[in-house]
């Protein structure tokens, strides 16, 4: 499986989760606020942060027709237009730089989602570290050449992608230049609920596609996100807003500062608690062997006095026999004066010709 670096930042499953907070439209249209996103974000310890290049012009047109508008009464924008939803969502293009400046300050990699070849070339311009396809646009085969091309590793959401097409997208980045990227497994619902998660498919993908794999994780709370890693999931992307009562057009599934914050954490301890195939005990866990139990004397016994359960029992510590022993021990005698305290060992037994079980 690949490793490659995305900034100065490994990824690969030698390497902790990579953590990207998606600003998204959660700015609410002020750069002040859009600043503060990046400080949270910093402070919550994500490694990345990620915005969006486009305007509602290089998304779709300005029409009122049926098509034009969401359609589903049981998402956020039922009833808005693509266009102003897009108008609303956008970030300003001359934001781009103050956004990336600030991610800098606080060694903290700053990069887009491009929506069209402008913005490509747009996000060039500032030399950004990586680009993202959006799970929307893992079909448009000219834009996906395009990101490509610029040499860049390459993050990819694969949303409502079948095989067929994801396999059509993978061959594209590979066919144009691009050998270092990950396919993050999306549900394109907002919000999803974890029963359309299906996060069992991370693995699987990593096999097919022979690449590192994470999650774009669109439910509420980090429980979905820290099982992805258990799958091999090693960027994961969540939303990210300052208060969710400050409304937003993603607001109702971004995480909060404390929330992120414990998405880093909890995510990194998954990661470290993967470890390999072990059966045993680890070796820090060799001085709980004493809660374990054995046989031990619990009365005097004189040389050649026959074991019984009123003179041995099984105990705590387990420096002794162990209990699977306690029926050779019982049709036994002491070999020499035994104190009471004392762990058992066949030294002490006198085993008639018997054999040790």
């Amino acid at each position: 499986m690949r490793e490659f670096r995305l900034g100065d930042r490994w990824i690969g499953a030698q390497h902790k989760p990579f953590v990207i907070a998606e600003m998204s439209g959660n700015h609410n249209q002020s750069l002040e606020r859009a600043l503060h996103i990046v400080d949270a974000a910093a402070a919550a310890g994500v490694d990345a942060l990620k915005i969006q290049t486009y305007t509602p012009d290089t998304m779709t047109i300005h029409s009122e027709r049926q098509e034009f508008q969401v359609n589903d009464p049981a998402g956020l924008w039922q009833g808005r237009t693509l266009y102003d939803l897009y108008a609303e969502a956008q970030t300003p293009w001359e934001w781009h730089e103050p956004i990336f400046a600030r991610c800098k300050q606080h060694n903290m990699l700053g990069f887009s989602t491009p929506f069209d070849e402008s913005a490509v070339q747009f996000l060039e311009s500032l030399d950004v570290p990586f680009h993202k396809i959006a799970s929307f646009e893992n079909t448009d085969l000219p834009l996906i050449a395009r990101v490509a091309k610029t040499g860049k590793p390459v993050i990819m959401s694969t949303g409502m992608a079948n095989i067929s097409e994801l396999h059509e997208a993978v061959t594209c980045l590979r066919d144009n230049g691009c050998q270092n990227f990950v396919l993050l497994k999306c549900t394109s619902t907002y919000p999803t609920s974890p029963e359309n998660t299906n996060i069992l498919t991370i693995a699987h993908m990593r096999e097919l596609f022979n690449c590192p794999v994470g999650l774009s994780d669109h439910t509420m709370g980090v429980g979905v996100a820290v099982a992805s890693v258990a799958l091999g999931a090693r960027v994961i992307e969540k939303h990210f807003t300052l208060c969710r009562a400050d409304g937003g057009v993603d607001s109702a599934f971004s995480l909060e500062p404390a929330e992120l914050n414990l998405l880093v954490v909890e995510t990194q301890r998954a990661w470290q608690s993967l470890g390999a195939v072990n059966y045993g005990g680890a070796k820090n866990e060799d001085k709980m062997r004493l809660f374990r139990r054995s046989i031990y004397a619990v009365r005097d016994l004189a040389a050649h006095e026959a074991f019984t359960t009123e003179n041995t029992r099984i105990i705590r510590p387990g420096l002794g026999l162990a209990p699977k022993h306690s029926a050779t021990i019982y049709g036994a005698r002491a070999k020499t004066a035994i104190a009471a305290g004392t762990p058992l060992d066949w030294t002490l037994v006198e085993l008639n010709g018997a054999s040790p079980q």
